[in-house]
């Protein structure tokens, strides 16, 4: 038996029908419209048929683990970091994977701008996949439109997530473009910094491994992503501590410990400059918005003998 919804710490926003046909009446929702997005982690039995398709695109993207989905009658699989791209009224089915169930943000949008923006992903019913150059921008990105959508259903809060989702589908754009910064030396750089959350940052190997002299890499990299190495590592960084202060039982120590801090009172000074709170003010926040997930948590740890978080810097 498969699930549509009801997984432990799951995120869950969806418009009315009534409130989504009047936003699409007005500007700028009438250009982007969210009018469903969620976050749903370890999602173990969960699949959806549709046989009409849905009246809206709908954009996957796999944080872990894996699943698949069908189009046309073709079977392709998801696994991480990767994104799925269904169409509107396209008739599909998709389903987590049975041993490693995906952890996935998803969203459904319309509007004016979105075949447009889907044109330049350029991702088709035969080909509906790809990897994310980038995943923890888009999921951070995703994760600000649940916010808006959970603050309340006014059109101010429905226009920042619109906004969002234009950012989000732009970037998706930009990586699968081939012909920008993702094919550009600076691009391996931001791979290995992905991949190495918990490494110390070396300026002059990075370097080398762009090609350039430590001055010219420097300001190459800089004029690319906007952001110094070792603002953008931090950054990078910083996205994956929220993500585990919401979806694991670690303590802010191992957190601190898992991105490449070994002091957990330096790592809880960068998180608060970068996102206006503590580590245990992000969590607390989180546990009072999405309740089920204090108690989940409790479980993890029981199961899997991991210390219950506490007030304290370095746990």
């Amino acid at each position: 038996m498969y699930l549509r919804d009801g997984f432990p710490d799951q995120r869950l926003h969806v418009l009315p029908r009534l409130l989504a046909k009047q936003a699409l009446q007005r500007k700028p929702t009438s250009r982007m419209l969210v009018t469903d997005a969620g976050y749903f982690p370890h999602a173990a039995r969960h699949g959806r048929s549709r046989r009409a398709g849905a009246a809206e695109a709908i954009v996957i993207m796999c944080a872990d683990g894996g699943g698949w989905c069908e189009l046309a009658g073709a079977r392709h699989d998801v696994g991480p970091n990767e994104v799925l791209i269904i169409p509107a009224g396209v008739r599909h089915q998709y389903y987590a994977a049975e041993a490693e169930p995906w952890s996935i943000w998803w969203l459904h949008v319309t509007g004016d701008d979105v075949p447009d923006l889907l044109s330049a992903i350029g991702l088709t019913v035969a080909a509906p996949t790809a990897p994310m150059i980038d995943p923890l921008r888009a999921f951070a990105l995703a994760e600000s439109i649940c916010d808006d959508l959970a603050r309340d259903e006014t059109a101010a809060s429905l226009t920042a997530a619109a906004g969002t989702a234009w950012n989000l589908l732009a970037q998706l754009a930009a990586e699968r473009d081939g012909r920008g910064v993702t094919r550009e030396p600076i691009a391996r750089v931001q791979d290995y910094l992905r991949a190495h959350l918990s490494a110390s940052l070396n300026i002059r190997a990075l370097a080398d491994l762009a090609g350039y002299s430590t001055s010219h890499f420097s300001a190459r990299f800089r004029s690319l992503t906007g952001f110094s190495v070792t603002e953008y590592m931090k950054r990078l960084r910083m996205a994956r501590a929220r993500q585990l202060l919401v979806t694991s039982a670690l303590s802010i120590a191992e957190i601190a410990a898992a991105v490449g801090y070994h002091d957990p009172f330096y790592f809880s000074r960068h998180f608060t400059a970068v996102n206006g709170m503590s580590p245990r003010e992000y969590r607390a926040r989180d546990n009072e918005e999405n309740p089920a997930s204090s108690a989940t948590a409790r479980t993890r740890a029981a199961l899997t003998g991991t210390a219950a978080v506490t007030a304290n810097p370095d746990t």
